[in-house]
Formats: structure tokens, sequence, C-alpha cells
């Protein structure tokens, strides 16, 4: 209807900001992953030039010596250092005043950072897994977000502690750049946890840009700091029984330098510091160029990612696994952020197998093993497993973006190659560890079919920015892995035809790569040569025929805004459903959920969309939802805004009695006196009547200074208005108002979209019009009539309630100046219908602003409108 009005319209009153160029947006997109690939290949070759007189074969030897009793020890002291990490959860719940079971929140801390330790990107990762699992046992977002700060400080401020404290009490190496630099370095960052201490003390809130903080007070700063800095002091333990003895200059010497490639490996946002890390190391123990010392570093630098990373990574994916399990046979338990979770869950697991392929397809086969095989298989058996075993890598991490999104095809395919990945891996030389993870992910992955129901086909997948680098990332490192593992042997081009057990392991990891590089080129030519739709184009005629069904049997009466013509219509595969949408700025606008009746199909449809819009470097959005839809948006990871609330009246149990209905009883009564009559003209009745209503609509519009809206609202556009039927209010023999109806043959709902009248017509005419349809409504047996959406309503201004619903409550209340939310509000409210919640579906991050400044450009005609009627 012509009330319901933009819901950002002062939201984007200062927003009124050019797009910016897409050359800029490229490079926004680009910096992030293209910052941490170039991190990643300056460490490669910076472990290149570090260890180039290294071999595979001594990182191995050394490995292989390290005594089962410093093992046991690197592991105890792993499980210390993660027992420890519980205490950062526990103490950020004592600090909001929330209290979980002790396994509880052990078991959500132990997941959380064995992914985030692995994988990296720790504020992301765990908090993530943070937030899926404390929803689930009743916090709030906000409380989510506390617990979540309060870790992450607490990290952070531990590590700072203990870098600043080591650096004033031992000396760096002079082969360190920063060994100049050591006393301003440790008293800057020792400053940085003194300087939150002494927050402590102050007892208001301190007001940072917008926000008020409220600093925890010095004990709880005093209990942060220790355990930070006790969670890094075993994290440096592991890795100090693992080194060799001829680096054994003390614990505070090595701590040093473990502190400081740590905050480095951190700070370059390479997932896990892998190779940062490292070099770092390398550097500071002094090895360039000493190969006695460069070999032992490294082996033990690898055995410390094992056993830190990798095995409590292996022992957080069975918990998730069992707990995914248990929930298989209690679906119904499952919320939409775990059910959300577990695909990108599975699409991680899966990419860490296609890397576990490709960098064992890189290295040498132990010999004893290949003794075995020797016996045992062809000599053609084993060069054909190897080279498939790392082409089915390569197809793990292109697999893995497929599972992310929910693939059918993709989740056959990754259980096949699951399967014959380990198979080829026995047979390549009989590596049963990764043969066994193998099959544990095909196990885990085969129950879960359920998760995987999109029958989109796998070539049309968008593949993300930085999805894609961390597949050249993975390929990069199997790369430097050949040339590390087999440097000592010089290349010719008669290497690619060399087949031998014992002397052929080199020629055998270039064929695999080059075959695993082939298989993904491939992929890419076959997703770059598909017919792609991206750029919108208004509905054809045949579209809107299309359509005109799906609307009909839709239960909200909102799908017929199809039939303006100004948004171009998305249909499934099946053509069982759509989505409606326009572009303004990056912004891809859907106006209202999917239209159909087939969940199915529906489902598919904002996957389709989204996809689409991440093809364009578009930002997905979704308008005015429904609370019944919300799982769709959730589970594709979206966030929810609500931005206010839809009216309907139950027409069963309207009427004009009681006391609070007198004076719309009253106005009713007097226009039906004066010869006001309602008559509903059908739809290929309406357009004679169009010129006689044109006269109106202008009078009108002249009268309001207004001008015509647009997609969530219709406009007086004749190849609109034919298509559905029209209310017209007759005074005698003159026509004094008008609405076109939107009305399902499911009768469930009924609705009206553009109402106009005479501005010099008897007063009240919109108050009979809306009185009149619902009666008429609930004579056609209709059982709702929806009155529309009533913006910013029932929003709350409660301190615990989140920003955004705080801004638009203070709106709704204060912000008559720009539009009459009040007024709108209680107009509709005299009718004493049932109020709904509606809410917009958008991608987090920090593009929310410029996203409510697209949608209110978009509904207001262009940006100009955002500021005038």
């Amino acid at each position: 209807m012509e009330q319901q009005e933009k819901v950002e319209q002062v939201l984007s009153a200062t927003e009124a900001l050019a797009p910016p160029s897409q050359r800029m947006v490229v490079l926004r997109r680009l910096a992030g992953p293209l910052l941490s690939v170039g991190m990643l290949c300056l460490a490669l070759w910076a472990l290149h030039l570090l260890a180039k007189e290294v071999n595979y074969h001594q990182v191995r030897t050394y490995v292989q010596s390290i005594s089962r009793a410093r093992l046991l020890l690197a592991a105890l002291l792993t499980a210390m250092g993660y027992a420890v990490m519980t205490l950062y959860d526990r103490f950020a719940l004592a600090s909001i005043g929330r209290k979980l079971p002790w396994r509880q929140v052990t078991l959500i801390s132990f997941i959380s950072y064995a992914f985030s330790n692995a994988i990296g990107m720790s504020l992301l990762v765990s908090g993530s897994i943070r937030y899926s699992f404390y929803i689930q046992s009743g916090l709030s977002t906000k409380e989510v977000a506390k617990v979540v700060l309060f870790c992450t400080s607490s990290f952070w401020l531990g590590l700072l502690a203990l870098t600043g404290v080591t650096l004033l009490c031992v000396p760096l190496p002079p082969s360190l750049p920063l060994a100049a630099f050591r006393v301003p370095a440790a008293l800057l960052l020792t400053l940085v946890p003194l300087a939150w201490l002494a927050g402590g003390l102050i007892k208001h809130p301190i007001r940072v840009w917008r926000w008020r903080v409220s600093m925890p007070s010095v004990a709880t700063g005093v209990r942060q700091i220790l355990v930070g800095a006790f969670d890094w002091g075993l994290a440096a333990a592991v890795l100090y029984v693992l080194m060799p003895n001829e680096l054994n200059n003390g614990f505070g010497h090595f701590l040093a330098i473990f502190v400081i490639a740590q905050i480095i490996g951190l700070i370059s946002h390479v997932p896990g510091g892998l190779g940062v890390f490292e070099a770092v190391m390398l550097a500071g123990f002094g090895a360039t160029g000493n190969e006695a010392l460069a070999a032992p570093i490294i082996g033990a630098l690898a055995a410390f990612r094992v056993i830190y990373y990798l095995l409590p990574l292996c022992m957080a994916t069975v918990l998730v696994l069992q707990r995914e399990a248990r929930g298989l046979r209690q679906k119904s338990l499952l919320t939409p952020w775990f059910t959300g979770l577990l695909p990108s869950f599975f699409a991680g697991l899966t990419l860490v197998s296609g890397a576990v392929l490709l960098f064992s397809g890189a290295t040498r086969a132990l010999p004893k093993r290949m003794d075995i095989l020797r016996d045992v298989l062809p000599l053609s058996v084993l060069e054909v497993s190897h080279l498939l075993a790392s082409v089915i890598g390569m197809m793990l991490l292109i697999l893995a973006r497929g599972l992310q999104r929910r693939l059918d095809a993709a989740y056959w395919l990754t259980l096949v190659l699951l399967v014959a990945g380990a198979v080829f891996s026995l047979l390549k030389g009989i590596d049963y560890e990764e043969a066994t993870l193998l099959t544990l992910l095909a196990m885990a992955l085969a129950p879960a079919h359920w998760l995987f129901y999109r029958r989109a086909s796998l070539f049309s997948t968008t593949f993300s920015v930085g999805w894609i680098v961390s597949i050249v990332a993975v390929f990069g490192c199997a790369t430097w892995l050949v040339l590390f593992s087999y440097k000592h042997v010089a290349y010719s081009s008669d290497l690619w035809w060399e087949f031998s057990f014992y002397q052929g392991g080199a020629p055998r990891a270039l064929r695999a790569l080059v075959a695993a590089a082939a298989a993904g080129l491939l992929f890419a030519l076959a997703s770059l040569i598909r017919p792609r739709r991206l750029a919108p184009e208004p509905p054809t005629e045949a579209e809107l025929v299309q359509a005109m069904p799906l609307i009909k049997q839709f239960p909200s009466a909102q799908a017929h805004l199809a039939l303006m013509g100004d948004k171009t219509l998305l249909f499934d595969p099946g053509g069982k459903a759509f989505v409606m949408y326009d572009i303004e700025g990056r912004s891809w606008v859907t106006m209202g959920d999917p239209v159909g009746n087939d969940d199915a199909a529906r489902r598919e449809l904002v996957w389709m969309f989204l996809d689409q819009c991440e093809r364009a470097g578009g930002w997905a959005v979704f308008y005015q939802v429904s609370p019944e839809d919300l799982d769709l948006y959730l589970e594709v990871g979206m966030s929810l805004l609500k931005i206010g609330e839809e009216a309907r009246v139950r027409l069963a149990t309207f009427n004009l009695d009681g006391k609070s209905k007198k004076t719309l009883r009253g106005t009713v009564n007097k226009l039906a006196r004066d010869g006001l009559r309602l008559e509903i003209v059908p739809a290929e009745s309406v357009a004679p009547l169009l010129p006689r209503l044109k006269v109106i609509s202008d009078a009108w519009m002249l009268d309001k200074r207004v001008r015509e809206k647009r997609f969530s609202l219709g406009a007086f556009d004749p190849r609109y208005l034919v298509r559905t039927p029209m209310a017209v209010v007759w005074q005698n023999d003159q026509i004094v108002g008008f609405a076109n109806l939107f009305l399902n043959e499911t009768k469930q709902e009924a609705s009206l979209d553009l109402m106009r009248f005479l501005p010099e017509g008897p007063a009240g005419i919109m108050d009979y019009l809306f009185v009149e349809l619902m009666q008429w409504a609930r004579q056609e047996g209709y059982t709702w009539f929806n009155l529309g959406m009533a913006p910013l309503a029932g929003l709350q201004n409660r301190r615990q309630a989140p920003l955004w619903n705080r801004f638009g409550a203070l709106v709704f209340g204060r912000g008559e100046r720009f539009y009459n939310f009040r007024g709108l509000h209680r107009y509709k409210d005299k009718f004493d219908p049932e109020w709904e919640a509606r809410y917009m579906a958008v991608p987090g991050g920090i593009a929310l602003p410029m996203i409510l400044a697209n949608v209110a450009s978009l509904i207001s005609g262009g940006l100009s409108g955002v500021v005038r009627r």
C-alpha cells in the first residue's frame, strides 16, 4: 500500500555517497587474500634460502630420531596447554555472570582452539564456533560477543606480556633484526597489558569513538594476562622438548625467539603462520647455510606442527562428528546455527584431506614400505596410484567448496574420491595414516546426506577470491615441497619418463604435480565457458505469465509486486519458485521471500541468488522477509535485522463494535449516507477506467507533494494495473478513490498496493475504503487482510538490545521530521491487527551502512528520493 514507506530512509540520508568504482571494489576484495598469499610466498622463499643445503632425507632422519619419551612429554604439555585454554572461556563466562557446566565449557573451548590454532584467523574461526555452540547453550548474541572479546583479549595480552618480559630479561641473538631494538620493543609490548590493568582502576565506562566500554577489574585483568602467558609458555615448551640438544642455550633464550616468531606469524595472516613462523625460527637460531643445524630445526618444527596442531584438530573432529551423529538421531534438536556449521566443517576437513594427498604426493615414500610394495605390486600400479592420488587431492580441494554450498553432486563425488584416495594411498606407499584419515572422513560424511540437498551443477558454483587463493596456496606449498624434497636431483627432460621403485620418486612427484594442476585448470576452464546470466533484465511477458500461477498460490499477497515489471525474476531450474530483485550499487536486493510453495525450490533459489551475487561481486540482500523463512538465510550465513512489523487483520473477528471503534464506525456510516459505495472491478475490466483513475492519481500526488516510489511499492503504470483487480470508490457517478488489489487463489490473504483519492473528496475516504474492503474480503472467504508494514515498529531501545534495534527505536520515536513512523503505526493499529515481525537478511561485515543506503535509494527511486518525499 502507499503508506508502506522505506525503512532505511533516515539512516541513508547521510549515506548519499557515490558507490565506489569497480576497480576499488575489486582491489578491496583482493587485498586481504593477496596479502596472505604474498606473505606465504615470501616465507617459502625465505625457507628456501635459509635451508638451501638441507634435504628431505635429513629432516626425516631427525624426526625419526626423536625419542618416544620426548614425544610423550610434548603430547603431555600439549594436553596441559589446551586444558589451560579452557580457562579463557570459564573466566569469560564468569565476567558476564553466566555459568555453564564445566564439561560443556571445556568441550566448546577445546573444539574452538583446536580449529583456530590449526587453520589460523583465530578471531573469525574460534568466534564463529563459539557463537554456534554458545547460542545453543542459551547465551544471547551480545553475551557471545563479550565472551569472544574476553578470550581474544586474554590471548593477546598474555602473548604481549610474555614477549615483553622475556625480551627485557633475555638478550636476542644478533642475527635477528629486532635485536638492536630489544629494550624499546620490550617496553612498548609490556606497556599494553599494564595499560589494560590501569584501565581496571577506572570505575565508569570509557568512551571509545561511538561505544562505551567498561574495563574489567584489576583482578580480572591479572587473570587474563596470567592465563594467556601460561598458555603461550606451554606452547613454547612443547617445541622446546622437540628441539635438538645442540640448541640448548636455556629455555629463556628459546622463548624469546619463539614468541617473536609467533607474533610475526599471527600478523602475517597466513593460516596457522605456516612458513612464516618456521622462517623466523630458522633465522633466530642462526641456521642460515648451516646444514647440520637447519635440518634438525625443521624436523622439530614439523613434529611440533603434528603434535600441537594436527593431533588436537583430529580429536576435535572426532568430538564434532560424535555430536553430529547424535544430532542425526534427533534432528529436531539441531538449530539452524548448528546445521549451518556442519557443511562448512565437512568442507574444511575435505580441504585438509586434499592438501594431505597433494603433500604426500610431493614427498618421498618410506623405503621399508616400498620394499614391501615391490614384492606384491607391479610398478605400473604404483605409478598410476601415485598420479591419481594427487589428482584426487586437487579435486577434493575443489569439491570442498561444493560441500560448503550443500551440493548433492559434491557430496557423492567426495564420498567416492575419499574412498578411492584411501585405496591409492595404500597402493602408492602403504600410507595407512592418510588412508585412515580419508576413510574416517568418508564414514562421518556418509550419514549426513540430508545436509547436502542442492541439485545444482558443480560447475555453476562460485569460488570466492579467498577460496581460490586457498587452493592456489595449497598447490604452491605442494610445489615447494617437491622442490625441497628433490633439490639434490638434477633436472632434465628425460626425468619425466623415468619409472623405478627406488629412483623414481622425483619423476613421480613431478608427474603428479602436473596432473593435479591439469585437473584444476580443466575444472576452471569448464566453469569459465559455462554461460551465466549476470546482468539484471526486466521480466519478459513470458516470465510474468510463468510467475502468475506461483503468485496466485503463494500465501503472501505481497508476491503480486512482481507484476510491476520493475524487478528481475530469477526462477529455479524447475520453474517452481522465483525471487524478484533489483540492483542498487553493489546491493542485489530481493523483495520478500522466494515465491512458491515448493520448499526445496525456494531453498535452492536462495543459494542460486547468493551464487549469482558472488559472481558479480555484489552483496545479497533479502528485504522484508517473514519469520517462517528465517532458516533459509541463517543456513547460508546471513545476518538478520528486524526492520519493522506487518499488520494483518484476522477477518473472522473483525467488526466495528465497541467503544474503540466509535470514531471509525461513525466515519463509515456518514460516508455511506453521503452516497459512497465500493465496487470491485475485475482485472480484465480495469483498462477502460485508467484515464479517469490517472486524473485522481495525478491530483493526489500533487497535493501530497510526492513522487512515484518503486521496488516495495507499485506505481501508476497501466501495464501493472491491468493485471490486478481494482477497488473503486464511487460518490454517485464520480470516482473519488481507488486501490489495486492483491488477491490470491488460496484466499489466505488479501491486500492492496496503490491507493489514491481526490484531495477535494469527502474526508475519511481511506478509512471507508479499508473497512469496506475488509468486509468484502470476509464475505469472499479470505482469512487475513494485510495492511502492510509499519517501518521500525517493535524495535526495542533497551540497553541490552542490539545497536541496530536501539537506533531504529530511536528513529521510530523521534524521527517525525523525516517520516511519520509513529503516526503510520497508530493508524494501522486502530483496525486491531496482529503484528508480525519483518526482517532484512544481509551479509555480515562492515558493508551494512552502504547496504542500508542502497536499499533506501532503491525504494525511493534514487538518492534524491531519500531526502525528499
